[in-house]
């Protein structure tokens, strides 16, 4: 019996309130208004955002909400108006939707629609309601996706089709995590044949930032992590060199500057710490070093910065998603995925149902993973 226009009861995670488990619970969907399409999930990565969100590290973040925004799926049913997509389609919800009308969705060198809730955190659909209710009570959206469900709502912009023959639990790390890291060295930093690089921090977008320098052709990847238990995966990825900055009696900027005559030509990044963020800056060589920060900070965290580090002829730069304009790139990234143009499937390391999610929010805390898939439901 076809569920297109009724409320759908499934289950769900939700995150009651901030920094307590998640507790698995029977919701309710509401149908998709005009302009928005309802999705059955059947995968979704665990983020170290989502962690982020759910310890209030993110401002204007409101609660209870259905994290998750690394998902892919199946479109259950649409509403009117919708024509990117129709039911039984595979589908990547995206957490950066594009609108390709604003004026940033416009600019060539940008993919941060004005109308995305990130850094906003308002946890609603476009027409500031939810689609979410659990004992009577609403449920907040995050980052326009909410994947942690076997049902979910977007609109109609945070959406964009792929091959129906994509492994499902791959493919949606592009939604995130591996889109962040692999397009930051190819489309934001750019990095070079036969160019150096550091990655600081070894987890899923690190690891996604050596397959982008490695595809990129630079000849020396050096890869920076205290878990010394992710350097074989990391070789395997790419890196030539792996560290540990708690082997050394000087800073790890220090040592990476001696190996390499001066510093990298490319530094990332990954794990938003702002002392870290200080050494990706130091890493880099002085008078051409291009850095790149990926990871999100605490929302209280500053970075003290002395002028002269820039002055002669650094440049920092962030990126959100790896510049990629989702609603273009996406379908792209998954046929590359598919051809084997990179080792995407080697990123996921575990996976659990969704009654265990909160033990993959354990292996991503204790560093036992580089990304935790939720397995939901069956394509």
């Amino acid at each position: 019996m076809s569920t297109a226009g009724k409320v759908i009861k499934c289950k769900a995670a939700i995150a009651w309130e901030a920094s307590k488990p998640l507790v698995v619970e029977e919701i309710e969907v509401a149908p998709p208004k005009a302009h928005e399409i309802r999705i059955k999930i059947c995968a979704s990565g665990i983020c170290h955002t989502d962690d982020h969100a759910l310890g209030a590290h993110m401002a204007g973040m409101k609660f209870p909400v259905i994290l998750g925004h690394e998902g892919a799926g199946i479109v259950e049913s649409v509403g009117e108006g919708v024509t990117c997509v129709k039911p039984g389609d595979h589908v990547i919800p995206l957490c950066s939707p594009m609108c390709m009308e604003c004026k940033a969705c416009m600019h060539p060198e940008s993919n941060f629609c004005i109308k995305n809730d990130v850094g906003k955190n308002v946890g609603l659909m476009l027409d500031k309601t939810t689609r979410f209710t659990c004992k009577g009570k609403m449920i907040h959206n995050f980052m326009s996706s909410s994947t942690f469900t076997e049902y979910t709502v977007v609109d109609e912009f945070a959406i964009v089709k792929i091959d129906p023959k994509a492994p499902m639990d791959h493919v949606c790390l592009i939604g995130c995590g591996f889109s962040t890291g692999y397009g930051t060295a190819v489309n934001t930093a750019k990095v070079k044949p036969g160019s150096t690089c550091a990655v600081f921090g070894l987890g899923g977008i690190g690891m996604s930032t050596v397959m982008g320098c490695k595809v990129s052709g630079a000849s020396r990847i050096i890869g920076i992590d205290i878990n010394k238990r992710k350097f074989a995966k990391a070789k395997e990825f790419g890196c030539t060199d792996c560290l540990d900055p708690n082997d050394y009696d000087k800073p790890i900027h220090d040592v990476i500057v001696e190996m390499t005559d001066g510093g990298v030509d490319y530094s990332f990044e990954c794990i938003g710490n702002t002392d870290v963020m200080v050494s990706t800056i130091l890493a880099s060589h002085g008078a051409y070093g291009s850095v790149n920060i990926i990871g999100v900070p605490d929302q209280h965290a500053r970075m003290t910065v002395d002028p002269m580090w820039l002055l002669t002829g650094r440049s920092v730069s962030g990126a959100f998603l790896g510049d990629y304009k989702a609603k273009e790139s996406f379908p792209g990234l998954v046929k590359d995925a598919m051809c084997k143009k990179f080792n995407l499937g080697g990123l996921v390391t575990h996976k659990v149902s969704l009654e265990n999610i909160n033990k993959g929010f354990e292996y991503m805390r204790t560093g036992q993973c580089i990304r935790s898939v939720v397995e939901i439901a069956k394509p």
